[in-house]
């Protein structure tokens, strides 16, 4: 019951953040199909998926209705046996969906059946990670061909990008996509290449470095190797492109990995309950690692040596080779449900090793303790240096430049829907003549009444004034207008203070002398002093 509880709250928790306009319904009505596509997919990515389309009924050139669902309906079987596949797959059988058909005598689209329930849950902060979420609006493509004829890499234009946008998390798309727009639509590449002997052998080549290549250090290790191949080691554009990691590419990059940890699964390799339940905790990466050991745990044969009191100890052989055993001592306490292995894997690296997983196995356990899921490499858990304020959060510039970048990036969108006809662009235009005349008359106006003239200035307005801040100067001051008369004034005053000082300390010892006496004895005196005006060298009390 708690474990379907917890599923449901995970399933129906897009549904309580997503406004009621934008959910689905039996009986809407769209002008066309593209319209009703759209409108599902932005309900998609205020929910947290992303969607396909799963099919499309036509007769003849006519679609007739079309189903969309989640992307992540339907479960394929791999020709991969579970035993070696590694990689995810995202399909659950979900079953969300919309099925659309056509009205013929309207001549408009309606929703005929809606599934807004998931097989999983869905995370809206997350979805503009998905691949159908992500797009290249018209200025960021003219902007990535701009930079690649100007030979500036991928990293850069994307890292600049983020730089004008704010940081990554205010961006709908990713580097891959970037690099990908480059590869598929710019192709400069045939330009830089053709005045070389064999350019169809380097651009062979190059695609193989790029496209094989999995990791940095081998990218930087293949890429190197063709350069010195090819004798391309004096060509600038090619040795330039070389991917550098920054701090704020590897959290681009451990996003992207949070992303598909939370919206694809890998398959367990065994029927093991504790592999899923390594599964469903640990992100990818390190499930992969808990699933070296599972597969190990085939070549381990588990004997009993000793048990009392629910205390076991086991000895675990490992199979090597066809005739070596290597001999493991490993101890399970079923009271305290912990088991060691004196390999000390998990102690080192926090991950039970194929000899413990085998005991396990032997005993019959379902489920290990939490003890053994360790909260760092949980899927679940909140990077915290996610959150570390970078350079792209708050812009060391001037607040002028600060809203002409935020101006432009806003204009791009309403200059990419206007370049769609010329009645657009007009309709601009227009906006563009009448708003830059209202701006300059209203700074006209700001002008005329801010300036003072000779005949307006008074001395109320003179005093608004302030004067320059006082900036220390490093030796000696100069000699300046005034600072005689200034000594002067100054050297004066101290006199004058001294003076009531040494009154007021005299008048002080003959009070403390006076209130010895019999006649003042048990009578309390109070003075109240004045503080001496100009000129009066006289003391009130």
């Amino acid at each position: 019951m708690g474990v379907f509880t917890v599923l449901t709250r995970c399933i129906l928790q897009p549904l309580s953040v997503v406004d009621d306009e934008l959910v689905p319904k039996v009986g809407m009505t769209f002008t066309t199909l593209e319209d009703a596509g759209k409108f599902y997919r932005n309900y998609a990515k205020a929910a947290g998926f992303s969607t396909r389309v799963r099919c499309t009924n036509r007769k003849g050139n006519e679609i007739k209705n079309q189903l969309i669902t989640c992307s992540r309906e339907g479960k394929w079987k791999s020709k991969i046996s579970p035993t070696e596949k590694t990689n995810s797959t995202a399909g659950l059988n979900c079953p969300a969906r919309i099925y659309i058909h056509t009205l013929k005598d309207v001549g408009a689209w309606i929703i005929s059946k809606v599934v807004l329930d998931h097989s999983h849950p869905c995370c809206p902060s997350k979805a503009e990670m998905l691949k159908q979420h992500r797009e290249l609006s018209m200025s960021i493509r003219r902007t990535i061909e701009n930079n690649e004829e100007a030979g500036i890499r991928p990293s850069k234009t994307y890292q600049s990008f983020v730089a004008a946008a704010g940081g990554h998390r205010e961006l709908n798309f990713i580097e891959k996509d970037v690099r990908n727009y480059i590869t598929r639509e710019v192709r400069n590449i045939p330009s830089k290449l053709n005045g070389y002997k064999g350019h169809a052998n380097i651009k062979q080549e190059m695609s193989q470095v790029v496209w094989n290549s999995h990791s940095k250090d081998s990218f930087d290790r293949n890429w190197n190797d063709f350069l010195l191949n090819f004798g391309l080691g004096d060509n600038k554009w090619l040795s330039g492109n070389v991917f550098l990691k920054s701090a704020s590419e590897v959290e681009q990059a451990e996003r992207e990995s949070d992303t598909a940890d939370f919206h694809t699964v890998i398959p367990c390799a065994t029927k093991s309950c504790i592999e899923a339940q390594f599964q469903d905790a640990y992100t990818h990466a390190k499930f992969r690692e808990v699933q070296a050991q599972f597969r190990g745990k085939a070549n381990c044969i588990t004997r009993l040596k000793n048990s009392a009191l629910g205390y076991s100890v086991y000895e675990v052989g490992e199979q090597v080779s066809s005739s070596i055993f290597n001999k493991f001592v490993v101890t399970y306490d079923s009271v305290a449900a912990e088991v060691k292995c004196h390999c000390l894997l998990f102690e080192s690296r926090g991950i039970l090793c194929r000899h413990a997983l085998s005991v396990l196995s032997f005993e019959q356990v379902s489920q290990v303790s939490p003890r053994y899921i360790l909260e760092r490499w949980s899927k679940k858990v909140k990077r915290r240096h996610t959150h570390i304020k970078s350079s792209h959060d708050e812009p060391l510039m001037e607040p002028r430049s600060k809203r002409f970048d935020q101006l432009v990036f806003r204009s791009q969108n309403i200059c990419e829907f206007a370049s769609e006809s010329e009645e657009l662009t007009a309709i601009l235009h227009r906006a563009y003549d009448n708003v830059m005349a209202e701006m300059e008359a209203l700074k006209a106006k700001r002008k005329g009444t801010s300036s003072l003239s000779h005949e307006d200035a008074n001395l109320e307005s003179v005093n608004e004034l302030q004067s320059p801040p006082r900036i220390r100067t490093r030796g000696r001051p100069k000699n300046r207008l005034g600072s005689k008369l200034e000594k002067q004034i100054a050297n004066a005053t101290k006199k004058k203070k001294t003076k009531v000082l040494s009154e007021i300390n005299l008048f002080d010892a003959a009070s403390a002398a006076h209130s010895n006496c019999s006649q003042y004895q048990g009578h309390v005196m109070s003075y109240q002093f004045r503080v001496p005006a100009a000129g009066d060298n006289s003391l009130g009390v």
